[in-house]
Parts: structure tokens; C-alpha cells; sequence
């Protein structure tokens, strides 16, 4: 769900933050500190894939196999289109500033990437959202994009399905309906703690949602844009502590002791940020509540898929004269008189970089692109012992179910109902309350996004992304060649949970299968660049620190979710966004700040 559906980012709260000298200044008492065909996009995989119009307008891609040596200059290099990067540069590109963004693969998106198979368009990554369809909004992607000029049409809905060991039920957004479901599965008191807990998180969201990401910035100059936003500022001050605090000392503070309802809250954690409620804080989950409780909440998908707000971010950095270059993999920062002033791609082409270079890669995997002896070994002892969550089991589907809708369609003429085929845009299902929430196929999101847009499939047809989690551990894949029979057996074994998953929604599924895609940790290791197909740093509230933006090469910037503010889609976009606002002054962030409407709140 590429958590969309609360702020990971709301660990901003209260925070003093650390990183190569620079903080922001918020003061606060605690500190955050091969052989296998892809179901991610790629040349090999997908030989037929146009990069279509959306895809080639002003998009350069680079020749790895000139043997000429070529040079480009820019102010900003960013590293990877992943949507940080892509934030970070498009908002650049409002500034002024000449941007490249370098991209390894055929086209931009980085793990947000969609790709197509015979009629089926499909989304790689991230496919549930908030905040995206309504104005204002505390969500910081809906921030850049304000910024930057841009949207994309939303279609938007109300309701998801879930699959509990208690059993199955329509999950609705918003005040009331999740009062139903207490009473259905709660035990006695259960709704007076829910009651409880949410009054108490809907006070602690005024902090979460009344002091934008987009205010923040390095250094001194964090008193002009965060001064508009003085009364939000003294409340988070005044909650600091609380809002870093492990989610689950909330929990026992309110005395919230029903299992369904502390089941619940530890899904939902889980969902967010790929850790169970000892580890998420108190911020995020304030956030979430308070979102998912506003009168007339909806949650959003973007029409076209997840592609079409990849390309509206894309817009914005090609429209105002940056560019995306794609094929074009970096395979070493370029380091001079201890600077890092651009990149070296494949081939020998060099893009160098008057003012800096901002990685949209993992830590793990931009360590690798700096030479050896440019940052010191304490730091990149530090940053390699970050700890990771897991990866992911992904199968994409394209679903032949025209008899299913035929006779869902007779019913409902006959006043019969639906005739038992109605599904959601989005299931989760949790198998055991009794393992860990994060054990290996525990938990399983199953995205129909066709529901919602017809065109992502062909008539009669849906498209499926259905994936674990963030709970796949890369030591069952380690060492295995993906070529091997080994590789495609231990791929269908374990994707069978994800598949019978799907088999609740569509019977006899696989007599309807026309494409039928599986992917592993090795995928996202391979085709997305990621270290071990990791979902990102595992930062576990009140233990751990996220890193900052900086490094201590000069003029190497971090961005994306092994950095602050971690994972997640609303989260991604705010570290790309502080990452573009500290390379302006604050007059020129403060200017921009005034072109996003935060409902009446700080920016007259």
C-alpha cells in the first residue's frame, strides 16, 4: 500500500534533528536523530513496452554503449527517480535550478513505477492513498505538487475489505462505521477504550497535522518558514516527548486492553511502516486516526495508476527545464577536492554538478557509489549497520472474469443482489493474530485497482497486485541463482498465500489467469536497485534515530526512506521536499510556501 494511508512522515513532531551539522530548528526535548522475467518493468521484460507519450516528450535516454565520453553539466544531480527524487527535483526545477535526474531503468518511478502486459497495466509499488483528492490537505505529496503546478484526476472511495482470523468485513472510513465492527468483534468495552483512544490522539493530531513538512529546513533559516506556524509550534513543543513515544505506550496510558482493538491498531502500524506498534510512534498513528476520523474522509487512487502521478511529478521537472534522463545507470558518484560535484553513468558519460548530488538510493546502495576513501569509515560503518525491514512476495494478475460480472449483473436485475461478485479496490487479510505481525506471510494486501478504473484492464477483465507485506526475509533467497529450478520453485511455493488470497475474491483463479507474474526480494534486489530488496530503514520508536539528509562528503545530499522521515509514500515526498527546500533561501521557501493552501493555518 506503500503506507499511504497515514503520514509516516508525522515523526517530524516535536523533533530535534541531527544530521552532519545541520538541524532543524525545531526545539524540542527529544532527538529523531537474472533469469526470470520481472513483474517491475524493464527493456528484457517487457520488449514491447512503448515508452509511450507520457514517457518520451522531453525524456532523454542514455546510449551505455557510446564510446564517446560525454559531459553535461547541471547545478543538481539527483540520483534515481524514485518519487523523494522526483520531488526534490521538481520542486528544484520550480526554483530555478537546472536539474538531471538520472535513472537506471527505462522509465521513471522507481519502486512507484507502472508497467503494462498485453492490455494489463499494472502498478508496481504503492497503489493506496489520502489526502490526494481534497484541498487543503496535511498530505506533503499533495504539497508538492500544489508547488510545482501539477495534479492528476482522482478517483476516490470510501471502503476496503478485510479478512481477520475473526472473520470478514467491509472496512469504511471515517467516525462511524468502524463503531459496527467494535461491536461485532470487540469484547465488552471495547467502545468506551476506542472512544478513549481516539480523543486522545485527535488533541495529539493537531501537532501531526498543523505543522507542514514543507515549513521545515536546515539551519538558521528554519525561524522564517516555521514562524508562520508559531501556534501549531508551541503545541508541538509542548506534546514533543509523547509523539516520538512507541505507539504502545499511548496504548497502556489510555488503558486500552480489548485484543481485537490492540489486533487492530498493531495492523495498522504494520501497514504504515512495516513494524508492529512497539516500534511505530505515537505521531504517526495520532495522524492516521485523525485522518481516517474527519467527517467525509476518502481514500484515493490516481486514474491511469500509479504511473500517472509519477508522470505529473516528471512534468514538473521537465516543464520548468530539468531533465530525466532514463537507462542511464550511475555507477560512481564523482568525487573532487573532497566534493562531490557529479555522477559517472555507464558508458563513461559524466553529469556533473555544480552545487550537489542528491541520492534517491538506498544508503546501503549509495555507499557503494561513492570511491573509496571519500567518506570516513566510521560513517559508512554507522549507515551499513542501519537496520532493514524486510522485502516483499508480489504476484500481477490480469483476471478473465466476464462470467463472474455477467451473472453478478443478472442478479442485480432480478433483485437478487450482486450475485456474490462485488469486489474492493483493496483487501488486507492477516492469517494469525497468534505470530508476530511481521512474520513471513502474515499479512497480505490485495490491490484491484480496475475496480476503480476500467481502463487499467481489458473489458471483463482485472488487474491484481496482491504482495506480503514488507515481512518476505531475504535469508530464504540469499544465494540462490535465479536462473536455477531451485530459484522457480521456492517462487511458486512462496507465492501460493498471495495467490490463494486472490482465489477468495476470484474462484477457479487459475483457469482465469492471461498474465501471471511473480516476484521475490531477488527482483526488487535486481530490477529496483535495492539492497537486499529491503522496503526500507527499520527506525523502531524510542530506540533507534533516522539519519538525516547529509553526509560528510560535502556536497552529497540523502533522500527517501532510509533517511528521515522513513518509509512511505507521504513520507518519501517530505524528504524530498525538505531535501529541495534547504538547497534555497528561506525567502525563496517562504515564497513558495504561500502557493499551497493549508486551510487558514500559518501562511497569510
Amino acid at each position: 500500500m506503500g503506507r499511504g494511508i497515514g503520514l509516516a512522515l508525522a515523526t517530524f513532531s516535536a523533533s530535534s534533528w541531527w544530521g552532519a551539522g545541520d538541524a532543524f530548528m525545531i526545539p524540542a526535548p527529544r532527538a529523531i536523530g537474472g533469469g526470470e522475467t520481472s513483474v517491475f518493468s524493464n527493456k528484457q521484460a517487457i520488449p514491447s513496452r512503448r515508452l509511450s507519450s507520457r514517457h518520451t516528450a522531453a525524456r532523454t535516454r542514455h546510449d551505455a554503449t557510446s564510446t564517446v565520453v560525454e559531459q553535461e553539466e547541471a547545478e543538481v544531480v539527483v540520483i534515481g527517480s524514485g518519487i523523494a527524487g522526483l520531488c526534490t527535483a521538481a520542486l528544484l526545477s520550480s526554483y530555478g535550478k537546472k536539474v538531471v535526474v538520472c535513472e537506471s531503468h527505462t522509465q521513471p518511478g522507481g519502486c512507484a513505477h507502472g508497467f503494462d502486459r498485453k492490455g494489463y497495466k499494472f502498478d508496481s509499488g504503492p497503489s493506496l492513498f489520502s489526502g490526494m483528492s481534497i484541498s487543503p490537505t496535511p498530505n506533503p505529496l499533495k504539497h508538492v505538487l500544489n508547488a510545482i503546478g501539477e495534479d492528476v484526476e482522482w478517483l476516490t472511495y470510501d471502503t476496503w475489505g478485510v479478512t481477520l482470523p475473526e472473520g470478514y468485513f467491509d472496512n469504511a472510513v471515517g467516525p462511524e462505521p468502524f463503531r459496527e465492527t467494535i461491536s461485532r468483534f470487540g469484547g465488552p468495552g471495547a467502545q468506551e477504550e476506542w472512544d478513549r483512544l481516539t480523543e486522545h490522539l485527535l488533541e495529539l493530531s493537531e501537532c501531526t497535522m498543523g505543522l507542514p513538512p514543507f515549513s521545515l529546513r536546515t539551519g538558521p533559516g528554519a525561524v522564517v518558514t516555521m514562524a508562520q506556524f508559531l501556534p501549531t509550534l508551541v503545541k508541538v513543543i509542548k506534546a514533543g516527548p509523547s509523539l516520538q513515544d512507541p505507539f504502545t505506550d499511548v496504548l497502556e496510558k489510555v488503558n486500552v486492553t480489548d485484543p481485537f482493538i490492540k489486533n487492530w491498531l498493531n495492523l495498522l502500524c504494520f501497514l504504515l511502516q512495516g513494524l508492529p506498534s512497539d516500534g511505530t510512534t505515537t505521531a504517526v498513528m495520532s495522524y492516521m486516526i485523525a485522518d481516517w476520523c474527519r467527517p467525509g474522509v476518502v481514500l484515493d487512487y490516481p486514474k491511469g495508476g500509479t504511473e500517472a502521478l509519477v508522470d505529473a511529478l516528471v512534468r514538473g521537472v521537465e516543464g520548468k527545464g530539468g531533465k530525466v534522463m532514463l537507462g542511464a545507470h550511475v555507477e560512481e558518484v564523482v568525487v573532487e577536492d573532497g566534493k562531490a560535484c557529479g555522477v559517472r553513468l555507464r558508458g563513461g558519460k559524466v553529469v556533473r554538478a555544480s552545487r550537489s548530488v542528491v541520492s534517491n538510493a538506498s544508503i546501503w546502495d549509495t555507499l557503494r557509489l561513492v570511491p573509496k576513501g571519500a567518506l570516513p569509515e566510521d560513517f559508512i560503518k554507522k549507515r551499513e549497520a542501519t537496520p532493514q525491514c524486510k522485502s516483499f512476495m508480489h504476484v500481477h494478475l490480469g483476471v478473465r472474469c466476464h462470467d463472474l460480472i455477467e451473472a453478478g449483473a443478472k442478479a442485480a436485475d432480478k433483485g437478487d443482489g450482486d450475485g456474490g461478485f462485488n469486489p474492493r479496490c483493496h483487501y488486507a487479510v492477516v492469517a494469525d493474530w497468534d505470530k508476530p505481525i511481521d512474520a513471513a506471510g502474515n499479512v497480505i494486501i490485495v490491490s484491484i485497482p480496475s475496480v476503480l478504473d476500467p481502463s487499467l484492464a481489458p473489458p471483463g477483465c482485472h488487474t491484481v497486485h496482491a504482495y506480503t507485506a514488507g515481512c518476505e526475509p531475504w535469508s530464504i533467497w540469499e544465494g540462490i541463482d535465479p536462473k536455477s529450478e531451485e530459484y522457480r520453485r521456492l517462487k511458486e511455493e512462496r507465492a501460493q498465500v498471495l495467490m490463494d488470497a486472490v482465489e477468495a475474491v476470484f474462484p477457479n483463479l487459475e483457469s482465469r489467469l492471461e498474465v501471471r507474474m511473480i516476484g521475490t526480494p531477488v527482483t526488487a534486489q535486481r530490477f529496483l536497485r535495492r539492497d537486499r530488496g529491503t522496503y526500507g530503514a527499520e527506525i523502531k520508536a524510542g530506540r533507534d534515530t533516522f539519519a538525516g539528509p547529509n553526509t560528510p562528503l560535502s556536497g552529497l545530499v540523502c533522500t527517501g526512506d532510509s533517511v528521515w522521515p522513513g518509509i512511505g509514500v507521504p513520507a518519501v515526498a517530505a524528504s524530498g521536499t525538505l531535501v529541495a527546500n534547504m538547497m534555497v533561501s528561506p525567502l525563496k521557501q517562504l515564497k513558495m510556501l504561500k502557493t499551497i493552501d493549508f486551510g487558514g493555518v500559518g501562511v497569510e
